[in-house]
């Protein structure tokens, strides 16, 4: 799936895009005025002051159009606006189409009646011109459809700037909405768990028989935060996809990584993120692979996924692992497969629906909006050309060619490549001029469409050489009709206005619609961004607080009847613990952030490692660290700490802290690891605390050093977070 990636900010490419396109349509429209002006007129003082006054005219429009001039808008100058149009009409006799600037300034300034009036006027100038009932009706409908196109492109234009204006308050909004909903996650579950610990462990200082609920609801709570923090990472299959990429590059495995999907994905991608991590896995296992393929899709609602690698099939492949995956993707209603693929290549492919995404900008009628007008204009144009033909054949004929080219026009507004998109402008070029042998001059003005959609549909390096060509061809076919030099110029002039307006009514729509995307597309990157953020701190300081607590709560059950003192004395830390994890949990929903000490952490990693039987040695060498250092570090020694006691049978750990030259380092080295175990996918902890570090410019390592022991490395420059 191909997206348009779009970056808009308050001013270009976006609104200013717009902006310069209307410009430039409005004053093409303003040119056929002044091109006209010297083979109306026939007097140089006349010709002057009809482009004077048509430039005037023009100008006061851009008081609507360019952000800079909107000090001048007002009932003053479109008062004025309406009288310099009016006596370009009356006094050199300019085509009554020219009262469409007055009548869409007023339109844009919400003086309806006025404009109506404004019209009004011109069909009675227009009635009164004209030699007959077809020609009046011509020149009156031409005021009306050119206020359409100002109003049009003037209003879409300010729709693309308020869509650009509000990414950023959508972006915040919907942010905010996560935070609550996470906030409602965490304090009904594991908030009552921390309350419950606190009220539980407070009583058991008293009475020890009540250390075993308290232990209870550390598991829960523990198993609670965990799945949490799992689900967070779900929504977006990212991190597990990196994940992925990190341990097949371990195993010597080549991977690529295709994205199609949109995020965030929500239950979908919990479940995508489980056959990910077992494909993966199985794959590693095997062993046998040397390159693996990791795709995503979306389409018609459903999200697939599909793991596919070189290595030879066997018969444990896709049994060992994937079963509870399939059970769990089947009762959700997808489908999980495994064999070999068309390219010969075994794959995993589970297909799943897709969970709606409920994020919006708003106004969504905008771009609906903006294919009405260009249908209505497209519409007119078309009328005014049927009003030259009489009743007959060629009425008919007309009628349905008519329709065709209008209906082609719309299709590139909804659609920006189409199927067989050469074969459908090839039939709009037919359409456009093979009318005119028969029908007459007044088809030549369909070639207008025609050099609109040479504009829309090809790059500007093709569709502008098209578009002069279907101008040069345009006079010619009025040459060879035997047309006036005014009218050869009226026509060609046109044809450019009118694949100009074309343009611009459809661009505009697009970018309408393809802003509208981007910012929904921002908002849920930022919702995506904002629960891994919260599944970073469930896992980082959440965590590690409620497994250290359940090991203190084990401790202190063990030693109540032998040292009941020093039972006493853990259980007081635990009701530490928990006010401290009451903290942590605000700073993972979001409603505040962690503050956090290094030499408090310290003294708390002395204590838990202790408390777990391994004898703790620390050597401080930093001096004072700001917040932000400080917190990164906590965060980092209190993950160290969490890995010695889930992933080792460690019996001695040291814990240092180093200041040269401005750089901190921080190293935690323990023994108890298997060099000889078995390589486990990567967890999320050292991914996380590499992101964390990276935020303030720090660095990460940890690697075993393959004689049983781990060594783990922090480094950060206090003095640069500025």
């Amino acid at each position: 799936m191909s997206q348009q990636r779009l970056s808009y900010d308050g001013s270009a490419p976006g609104p200013g895009l717009a902006r310069l396109i209307v410009v430039v349509v409005l004053a093409a429209f303003a040119g056929v005025y002044v091109l006209a002006a010297p083979f109306r007129t026939g007097e140089t003082v006349r010709t002057v002051g009809t482009v004077a006054l048509t430039v005037l005219v023009f100008a006061s429009l851009l008081a609507w159009v360019l952000p800079r001039a909107a000090r001048f808008r007002g009932v003053a100058l479109a008062t004025v606006q309406v009288l310099l149009a009016g006596l370009d009409v009356l006094a050199f006799g300019t085509s009554v189409g020219i009262l469409a600037f007055a009548a869409g300034t007023l339109l844009l300034t919400s003086y309806a009646l006025p404009a109506l009036a404004v019209l009004a006027g011109a069909a009675v100038i227009a009635v009164l011109r004209a030699p007959g009932a077809a020609a009046a009706a011509d020149a009156a409908i031409t005021p009306v459809l050119g206020a359409l196109v100002v109003y049009g492109l003037v209003r879409l234009a300010d729709r693309v700037a308020d869509l650009a204006a509000a990414r950023p308050a959508l972006t915040m909004a919907a942010v905010s909405r996560e935070r609550l909903r996470i906030a409602d996650e965490l304090n009904t579950g594991i908030g009552r768990g921390l309350d419950a610990i606190t009220a539980g462990s407070r009583r058991a200082l008293d009475h020890p028989e009540e250390i075993d609920e308290v232990l209870r609801v550390a598991r829960g709570s523990l198993a609670d935060a965990r799945a949490a923090a799992a689900g967070f990472r779900a929504m977006s299959l990212a991190p597990e996809a990196a994940a992925a990429r990190a341990l097949l590059a371990a195993a010597g495995i080549e991977a690529e990584v295709r994205t199609g999907h949109e995020e965030p994905l929500g239950s979908a991608g919990a479940l995508l993120a489980t056959v990910l991590r077992e494909a993966v896995t199985e794959v590693v296992r095997q062993g046998t692979a040397t390159r693996c393929v990791i795709e995503t899709s979306e389409r018609d609602g459903r999200v697939r996924l599909r793991v596919s690698n070189n290595g030879p099939p066997t018969a444990a492949r896709g049994e060992e692992g994937l079963a509870d995956a399939a059970a769990r993707v089947e009762a959700a209603g997808g489908t999980l497969t495994t064999g070999l693929g068309a390219d010969g290549r075994f794959a995993v492919e589970a297909t799943i629906a897709a969970t709606p995404r409920p994020v919006s900008l708003p106004d969504p009628t905008a771009y609906g909006l903006s294919v009405t007008l260009l249908a209505v204009v497209v519409a007119g144009f078309c009328v005014k050309a049927l009003l030259q033909l009489s009743w007959g054949a060629n009425l008919a004929v007309a009628v349905v060619g008519m329709a065709l080219i209008a209906a082609l026009q719309l299709r590139w507004a909804v659609d920006d490549r189409p199927r067989h998109r050469y074969a459908l402008i090839a039939a709009q070029t037919l359409l456009s001029l093979a009318p005119v042998l028969w029908i007459g001059a007044t088809w030549i003005g369909a070639v207008g469409f025609l050099a609109g959609t040479f504009l829309v549909a090809l790059p500007i390096r093709i569709g502008a050489p098209l578009v002069a060509a279907a101008m040069a061809g345009t006079g010619a076919m009025s040459a060879a009709l035997s047309l006036g030099p005014a009218r050869i110029v009226n026509y060609t002039v046109s044809t450019l206005v009118t694949g100009l307006v074309v343009y611009g009514l459809v661009r505009l729509a697009r970018l309408v619609r393809d802003l509208r995307a981007a910012g929904e597309e921002l908002a849920r990157a930022a919702t995506v961004q904002e629960r891994l953020r919260a599944a970073r701190d469930l896992h980082d300081l959440l965590g590690h607080s409620l497994a250290a607590m359940l090991l203190k709560c084990e401790l202190a059950r063990r030693l109540g009847k032998v040292d009941p003192a020093r039972a006493r004395a853990e259980l007081t830390e635990v009701v530490a613990m928990a006010e401290q994890a009451r903290a942590d949990l605000r700073a993972a929903s979001g409603a505040g952030e962690p503050e956090m000490s290094l030499e408090t952490e310290i003294e708390s990693a002395r204590s838990v490692l202790t408390a777990a039987g391994v004898e703790t040695r620390v050597e401080r060498g930093h001096g004072p660290l700001p917040g932000p250092a400080a917190t990164v570090l906590s965060t980092v020694l209190r993950e160290a700490v969490t890995n010695v006691l889930r992933h080792s049978s460690a019996r001695h750990c040291v814990i240092t802290t180093t200041s040269e030259a401005g750089l901190v380092t921080l190293t935690v080295e323990n023994d108890g690891l298997d060099p000889r175990a078995r390589r486990t996918p990567p967890g999320s902890g050292i991914g996380n605390l590499t992101t964390r570090l990276a935020a303030i410019d720090g660095t990460l390592t940890a690697r075993p050093d393959g004689t049983g022991g781990f060594r783990l490395q922090a480094h950060v420059r206090p003095d640069a977070e500025d």
